[in-house]
């Protein structure tokens, strides 16, 4: 019954004329909206780039007995948790007006570096680390939970065989975390794609939702342009799902529960019999 309501459904779509699939099919796979996905997943990797390795440092800093830094890890989520990314976006927009020139230097003493913001081409670069810093306040809750899974008997095992704290968390602790945090990373990934699509706040215009509302714009056909925007943002997406599952699969190795069929005859066999 479901099925032949599904079929039904998607007949009627595709005998639909208003939907305009003559220009869908024009457009698909026109040069503007295949530059921006590409721009989309350039922003989108640099910006999980930014959200890991902060997100992580973060996560270090949460878990630590130093109370200041306690303090400034969890003030740092609180804030980029707290707030919508648009505005996050926003204000990385306007970062330009409110710092127009930049001096780094010695201070009282001779600028060694001076940035002109304001005449600077920097509207990837804004979106990359305003995705990016927003992402890290989701990443090190993410990170501090897969570490905090991890069994203390396995630290305290490697502290008694001698390891160093960090060799601990390379060799011991992250490896086990990594169970526990990849799916939700995975869906981090897959999120931050769509979330990329506001990077018009700032202004960045040559991701792939805003070529596809120009050309919309210019034709008057905004449902076509939709659907092969989508069409895109889909097929990306079904890549990085298939990526996410061998990693999945990957990192879960000995941690199922069922038992193989090798694990399982050597339970059935019996001990063999003594030769004297």
């Amino acid at each position: 019954m479901v099925l032949a309501l599904v079929a039904l459904f998607v007949y009627g779509v595709a005998t639909n004329d208003r939907f305009r699939w003559d220009i869908y099919s024009k457009y698909v796979v026109d040069q503007r909206l295949s530059s921006g996905a590409w721009v989309t997943l350039q922003v989108t990797f640099w910006a999980m780039v930014i959200g890991i390795g902060l997100g992580s440092l973060l996560a270090v800093m949460r878990l630590t007995d130093n109370p200041v830094l306690k303090s400034v890890s969890w003030t740092y989520v609180w804030i980029f948790r707290g707030t919508p990314v648009y505005v996050q976006l926003v204000f990385w927009g306007l970062f330009g007006t409110l710092f127009p020139n930049l001096r780094f230097g010695v201070p009282f003493g001779p600028t060694l570096l001076h940035l002109d913001i304001q005449n600077l081409e920097a509207a990837f670069f804004f979106a990359c680390v305003g995705l990016g810093l927003n992402e890290a306040g989701y990443m090190a809750e993410i990170v501090r939970a897969g570490i905090t899974s991890v069994g203390e008997g396995q630290s305290e095992a490697a502290t008694a065989l001698g390891m160093s704290w960090s060799l601990t968390m390379r060799r011991v602790v992250l490896p086990q975390a990594m169970r526990v945090i990849i799916p939700p990373t995975g869906n981090e990934v897959i999120s931050m794609l769509k979330t990329a699509s506001l990077v018009v706040a700032i202004p960045l215009t040559s991701e792939l939702y805003y070529q596809s509302r120009q050309i919309s714009a210019a034709i008057f056909q905004p449902v076509p342009l939709l659907l092969a925007a989508a069409t895109w943002y889909l097929a990306i997406t079904s890549v990085f799902m298939v990526g996410q599952y061998f990693l999945e699969k990957r990192f879960s190795r000995g941690a199922s529960r069922t038992m193989t069929d090798r694990q399982l005859r050597a339970m059935t066999v019996g001990p063999r019999d003594e030769t004297p």
